[in-house]
């Protein structure tokens, strides 16, 4: 039995990290939040012990360390600003750490944990579940089978309310902005499909909404990422609905709305395996939404402008 500690108990990814590590078979020794709403480890693991100070809970992860009692894996789920230190925590009390993307907010970073990972001997995993989906999977081998050139449209809305706009997830040094903090899981299943980046460029900016254009080895790609609701097809709306998917290839719609509730588990089951996800495969989406956040907002010309962009 692996046995688990957890940042970010509180929040909102946490219980889908909670499920997966009791669906593996694991167990939560201990769990870190600086509020105390986590009622959710009752559901899950009612014995962890848990912590609102983060020097408290390192401390007693190195006693149990000490003890021979270590845990194996630090599960992050705290904002995305404070992943890079949370995964030197994780090193520093022996365990290997398995971060919610992004894993962090700049390609820099990277290069620094990757020197980490080296002298400490443990190992970043994070979370890219759209390559553990199966219609998704499906679909990469075919295409690249096929090999050619495809015209893609990529649409996600995800709808949030005022809330969102007051939180960290909205400071764009915090979270990264929307192309990053909910974006960055559909660039890297851009990149795993497509191939490598070659152009890029930004037709929308805003708090809510970001739009652009990119060519990739394998794709041209027209995508639309946002926070407001008001972007969900009409139909849907009326019906409820506040999020929307849809990845059109070659004017195809690519079907994958189910399947969602196991990609958690599945990332842990290979992770544990060996056969995670760790720096190397987080960084072209990463890259990419680096360089998106620097770009300057040009006018998009027919072709390259999605559908939800105005002319």
């Amino acid at each position: 039995m692996k046995r688990f500690a957890l940042t970010g108990a509180a929040g909102y990814i946490a219980p889908r990290h909670l499920k997966a590590i009791r669906e593996v078979g694991g167990d939560l020794v201990a769990a870190l939040d600086v509020v105390d709403a986590v009622g959710v480890l009752d559901r899950y693991f009612p014995e962890a012990a848990f912590f609102l100070h983060p020097e408290l809970f390192e401390a007693h992860l190195e006693d149990l360390r000490d003890r021979g009692e270590g845990v194996d894996y630090v599960s992050i789920c705290v904002p995305n600003f404070l992943h890079g230190a949370h995964i030197r925590l994780a090193f520093r009390v022996g365990a290997d750490a398995l971060c919610e993307k992004p894993l962090v907010l700049e390609p820099s970073e990277l290069d620094r944990l990757a020197e980490l990972e080296a002298r400490s001997g443990r190992r970043v995993w994070t979370v890219l579940q759209l390559r553990v989906h199966p219609a998704l999977a499906a679909l990469r081998e075919r295409l690249l089978g096929e090999g050619a050139v495809r015209d893609v449209e990529l649409t996600y809305i995800t709808g949030r309310g005022p809330w969102y706009l007051r939180s960290w997830k909205a400071r764009e040094e915090l979270s990264g902005g929307v192309a990053m903090n909910i974006g960055v899981h559909f660039f890297d299943l851009l990149h795993w499909l497509f191939g490598g980046l070659e152009r890029a460029e930004l037709h929308v900016r805003t708090a809510t909404t970001m739009a652009g254009y990119l060519e990739l080895e394998r794709a041209r790609v027209r995508w639309f990422l946002s926070i407001d609701a008001r972007y969900v097809p009409e139909a849907l709306r009326a019906q409820g609905q506040r999020t929307y998917r849809s990845i059109r290839i070659d004017g195809e719609e690519v079907e994958f709305s189910g399947g969602f509730t196991e990609l958690h588990t599945e990332v842990y089951r290979r992770t544990l395996g060996g056969a995670g996800f760790g720096l190397a495969e987080a960084r072209a989406a990463i890259e990419t939404v680096d360089r998106l956040r620097r770009l300057e907002v040009v006018r998009a010309h027919n072709g390259q402008r999605h559908s939800l962009v105005a002319a």
